[in-house]
């Protein structure tokens, strides 16, 4: 434990007691978490300054395996795009495991309450279209890119089906047909011809566009599986 997070609440209590000096703020918002550092601070205005402040904390959003939204392998998911890029923010929304999307879907997106319900029955692909629906809405509200999401979802793994059910989720504005993809919505990598023609193993392509951190984490992603090339699974070789 280092010596900022051993004294965080004191570091805290005392960001509180400037920003009630300077600006006359004298309400702190947080996550549950959150809380003993916040009455930290209030405590500290009182001895201080001898006023009151207060403090609301707010229950924190964790994913079905308990983990807090965005904690993710790679970080915080930032609404800033110079940190996560819309295309990045779209794929986090994809990615959600099929146990939360009912719940994602009615805190973050506008969507009719009674049109979100019935995505507790779906299962396979109408639930895999829920998640496009979720990933669309989140991303336009956050990013102003309404029409590059779609060109987004063609290329997130849901590209097989030229249109989504218009039965699904239909308040949502995702457009259900065919739409041209944009080559520069996406991240791209660029590989010489020669190179092409004289053959580069599946992991090193995978680990050279940036898909896998190593070779040998690209060599395991083929072998469990979790390796694609338009939209089919590549089969590990044997022997």
């Amino acid at each position: 434990m280092s010596f900022i997070e051993f004294n965080y609440m004191v570091l805290q209590a005392y960001d509180f007691l400037e920003l009630s000096r300077r600006y006359d703020c004298r309400l702190q918002m947080g996550g549950s978490d959150q809380w003993g550092n916040i009455v930290a601070g209030v405590d500290l205005i009182r001895r201080m300054e001898q006023r009151s402040a207060f403090g609301i904390t707010f229950p924190l959003i964790t994913t079905s395996s308990g983990e807090k939204m965005g904690k993710t392998a790679r970080g915080a998911v930032w609404l800033d795009p110079a940190r996560t890029s819309p295309y990045e923010y779209f794929q986090y929304w994809i990615n959600t495991d099929d146990r939360d999307v009912v719940r994602f879907l009615a805190l973050f997106t506008f969507l009719p309450l009674e049109d979100i319900l019935t995505v507790a029955r779906m299962e396979g692909g109408a639930l895999n279209t829920a998640k496009a629906v979720l990933a669309f809405e989140a991303t336009q509200l956050v990013t102003a890119v309404k029409k590059r999401c779609w060109r987004f979802r063609q290329r997130s793994g849901f590209s097989a089906a030229a249109t989504s059910p218009a039965d699904i989720l239909p308040s949502s504005s995702l457009p259900r047909g065919a739409a041209e993809v944009d080559a520069a919505a996406v991240p791209s990598s660029t590989i010489r011809l020669q190179q092409l023609k004289v053959g580069i193993p599946a992991f090193r392509l995978f680990h050279k566009a940036g898909l896998a951190a190593t070779g040998a984490a690209a060599r395991r992603l083929i072998d469990q599986g979790g390796a694609y090339v338009n939209g089919n699974a590549l089969i590990p070789m044997t022997g």
